[in-house]
């Protein structure tokens, strides 16, 4: 089994520009994950989420730089605790992720229950993990998708640095035991209306 830390950049030579200086990497990714987002601004808001369009944003976010943007997962990874499916289960679990995600987004009225939509879209993605890299960002960009549905400013959840990434990586956490209270928490402090 392949471990696998999300929160680190592949080795230069992995890039398709052959990039080595890692704040070029760094620079350019932020640029993929600025035109994902402006990608999602430009969105009808009515819009049915599906497989194909978080293909299509992790394209956007990563394409320029890996060949690996916009394809399922082909490897075994682990995540702090979690096993993410085989890769062989991953289209199979986004198929019936996204289809729950719709359902809950469409019955949710109230703010608590957008707050669950907005924790499940985020925790549930991640879970998954259907991308060789690149799964928190995408994960946080489907969040706010689904955040700017309901009519809710993006979030940030967390910064690169400090003690928001600490409480955001214990809520997680938590979250793999089934806890979602910290989770909830983070989501529910930062959601802010238009």
């Amino acid at each position: 089994m392949e471990d696998t830390n999300t929160n680190w950049t592949p080795f230069p030579d992995d890039n398709l520009l052959g990039l080595t200086d890692k704040n070029e990497i760094n620079e350019l990714e932020a640029k993929g994950i600025a035109n994902a987002e402006f990608f999602l601004f430009e969105l009808d808001s009515e819009i049915s989420i599906s497989t194909n369009l978080l293909l299509e944003i992790h394209k956007i976010a990563f394409g320029q730089l890996y060949d690996w943007a916009g394809k399922w997962r082909i490897i075994e990874v682990t995540v702090g605790q979690l096993i993410p499916p085989k890769p062989v289960l991953i289209l199979q679990a986004m198929y019936q992720f996204i289809d729950n995600l719709n359902f809950k987004i469409s019955i949710a009225k109230k703010r608590e229950e957008h707050i669950e939509c907005l924790v499940y879209a985020h925790y549930e993605f991640i879970r998954i993990h259907p991308f060789n890299n690149g799964n928190g960002r995408t994960g946080r960009l489907l969040m706010n998708l689904v955040a700017m549905k309901f009519g809710y400013q993006p979030l940030e959840l967390y910064f690169r640095e400090g003690e928001s990434r600490k409480f955001y990586i214990d809520a997680m956490k938590q979250a793999d035991s089934g806890n979602y209270q910290l989770l909830t928490q983070l989501i529910g402090e930062e959601l802010t209306s238009f």
